[in-house]
């Protein structure tokens, strides 16, 4: 365990708080856990944000194709609701 300088006395420091700054922390700040490999491509956070924001570049400009409008057409005996009967 580490000790004090001689020169700090701990009466001298005042009474500690806990979580003081823990909700100003967590508003500037967005921790992610990134996998082994994912980290080993972006070793930094300036590097993975800026990956981040290629993608989202990309992302909005992208066309995005529209899937096309299929109309299915029932056959003639089960439009007229006609049936034979077996």
């Amino acid at each position: 365990m580490t000790s004090m300088r001689k020169s700090y006395r701990r009466q001298d420091l005042g009474v500690g708080v806990r979580g003081k700054h823990a909700a100003a922390y967590q508003q500037g700040t967005n921790p992610v856990l990134l996998q082994p490999e994912v980290a080993a491509a972006f070793p930094t956070s300036a590097a993975v944000n800026d990956a981040l924001k290629g993608l989202l570049k990309v992302a909005r400009t992208a066309k995005v194709p529209r899937a096309a409008t299929v109309r299915v057409v029932p056959p003639k005996s089960a439009a007229r609701g006609s049936r034979k009967a077996r």
